[in-house]
């Protein structure tokens, strides 16, 4: 097969969408056809959707961001958000997030806020919503509620992890692999399980 140097660089930008990190280590060559693509992408989905977003951020093509209005999502310098991610405002990213693929992050009516340099593993799901769930009406019927969760800084949530409406999980935390979140999680505290429970403290592991 006859390759050109538009195939490799479709290539590379499939690739850099399932794994942005390596946005931030293009060479000078690279970033004359990467910054005009990102460009693109990221004035259309501000046309479109209530959608801020700071400068050297990465969104890849296949992300799936809507934010209606009254629905703010914005996103903070430096952070980026993978392919086949699914983010619904409101929602408020902070500098150096990470969320990679496959990440799905609702806002409800009272949002989501993540702290700066927090990192989102791939398949994480964060809802900020809940049905009622009184038994003499059908589930669907029920009105939704919403009461908002927070993730502060230095956070790592590790791949799979779900957190639900409500909690609060502190600076520094880390959450592990496939963990269900239905608690506050306190400052440097490692939590594993389900439902998740603290198993250590990041200042142990210097």
């Amino acid at each position: 097969m006859q390759l050109n140097p538009e195939d490799y660089q479709q290539q590379h930008k499939q690739r850099l969408a399932w794994m942005p990190w390596l946005y931030y280590k293009l060479k000078p060559k690279q970033l004359q056809w990467a910054l005009p693509w990102q460009n693109a992408i990221q004035q259309r989905l501000q046309a479109l959707e209530t959608v801020e977003i700071a400068e050297n951020c990465f969104i890849a093509p296949e992300a799936n961001i809507f934010a209606e209005p009254g629905r703010l999502i914005s996103i903070g310098a430096g952070s980026f958000v993978a392919a086949q991610s699914f983010l619904h405002g409101p929602l408020q990213i902070g500098e150096n997030v990470a969320i990679n693929h496959n990440c799905s992050i609702d806002g409800g009516r009272n949002g989501v806020t993540i702290g700066n340099n927090s990192r989102l593993a791939n398949g994480v799901k964060i809802y900020a919503f809940n049905h009622g769930m009184a038994p003499e009406q059908d589930i669907w019927r029920q009105n939704s509620q919403s009461k908002g969760i927070e993730i502060g800084q230095d956070v790592w949530l590790g791949a799979n992890v779900c957190v639900v409406d409500g909690v609060k999980i502190a600076d520094h935390a880390v959450v592990g692999m496939g963990a269900i979140v239905t608690k506050d999680v306190p400052k440097w505290a490692i939590v594993a399980g389900n439902p998740a429970k603290i198993i250590g403290d990041r200042r142990d592991k210097a």
